[in-house]
């Protein structure tokens, strides 16, 4: 894509400007660093542009607080007093249970998990929303606990113009054949390689 132009322009009688609006599925997955990082820079360039911004973290306990999230709740602050950006949206979906498993079983999990998804499916009926970040989602996906099959046809058939970026590692394939953007970070070093846990200012 030199200079951000396409190498080639399908023959589908869309214009360019028809191209450029259409919805966006992106998948950013892999087992590098990174992954909900990317999907945060581009919902902060959503915001930007005035779109509604949600996110909905699938892992992350109630009680992790993250950088990110800090910092869309007073951009979402800043909207709602000043009109600057989009309106924001951060809900945790989950007990921190994708690595601990502490709290409640599995079916617990699961049915939380589920909830989760049902809201999202309602808001995309409803066209709540411009940009969806659904965070380590892959892995309600991967064990089973939400059909792949359901979200692929969800997403594949969602009114208007919800662009929606999914994160985590092992995404399924069909998530990713249906994707119109995939990333796939992969680790080439990181500090935790040489004995040193997560930083101030770059894990959190």
């Amino acid at each position: 894509m030199p200079q951000g132009q396409p190498l080639t322009v399908p023959n589908d009688g869309l214009t360019t400007r028809a191209r450029r609006n259409a919805p966006l599925l992106a998948v950013h997955t892999g087992p590098g660093k990174g992954k909900s990082t990317a999907a945060f820079g581009m919902a902060l360039r959503a915001w930007n542009q005035g779109f509604d911004i949600a996110v909905f973290q699938f892992v992350k306990s109630a009680k992790w607080k993250v950088g990110e999230e800090s910092a869309f709740r007073e951009l979402g602050r800043l909207h709602d007093e000043h009109g600057t950006g989009g309106a924001v949206q951060w809900h945790k979906m989950g007990s921190g249970w994708s690595w601990t498993r502490k709290q409640g079983s599995d079916v617990d999990h699961a049915e939380t998990a589920r909830d989760g998804w049902a809201e999202i499916k309602r808001r995309i009926a409803e066209q709540s929303h411009d940009f969806y970040v659904l965070d380590e989602f892959t892995y309600p996906l991967k064990w089973g606990w939400i059909a792949t099959d359901e979200v692929i046809a969800t997403l594949a058939d969602r009114p208007g113009n919800q662009h929606v970026v999914i994160t985590g590692r092992d995404a399924p394939q069909a998530l990713i054949e249906a994707a119109d953007l995939v990333t796939e970070m992969t680790k080439v070093k990181h500090p935790m390689d040489a004995g040193r846990k997560g930083q101030r200012g770059i894990e959190w």
